[in-house]
């Protein structure tokens, strides 16, 4: 008990449920991916056609949102494995885990403010990396399969 009386809680992360899994990473990551290919895919209309402009516009415009808001989501779920999941002991195991995190979150950023097939592919391949390691982590394998 504090001085107020109240009751105080240890946790050793921000949510003491202890349930953590980088599937939400992935499925943002695929997203991202997904909405990066059909940005690239789209094509303008001729010149002139007012209804055809106005659809490509307004699919661009979606298409960008999404792909930023899911990349964003990824950013939010890997710094919560990386903060709150990962801690000194794992770096025996994983050395190169910072830099994989540091690495993943500014590919997380870059896909944000750009339409990169490359950065879109190499997050995939980040996040991916990050499934090793946790799930090696806890001792267990766990296959890597993607909705797409």
């Amino acid at each position: 008990m504090n001085s107020s009386n109240d009751p105080i809680a240890h946790a050793h992360c921000d949510g003491p449920c202890g349930v953590y899994d980088p599937a939400a990473a992935r499925i943002n990551a695929e997203a991202v991916l997904s909405m990066t290919k059909k940005l690239l895919a789209l094509e303008m209309p001729e010149a002139g056609d007012k209804e055809g402009m106005t659809h490509y516009l307004h699919t661009f415009t979606r298409y960008t949102q999404i792909k930023e808001e899911q990349a964003q989501k990824c950013k939010e779920e890997l710094l919560i494995l990386w903060t709150d999941y990962f801690k000194n002991i794992h770096l025996e195991e994983f050395p190169e885990l910072h830099d994989t995190f540091w690495k993943a979150a500014k590919l997380c950023s870059s896909c944000k403010v750009e339409v990169s097939l490359e950065h879109a592919e190499e997050l995939m391949k980040t996040v991916k990396n990050v499934h090793i390691m946790f799930w090696k982590s806890k001792g267990k394998e766990a296959a890597w399969m993607t909705a797409s």
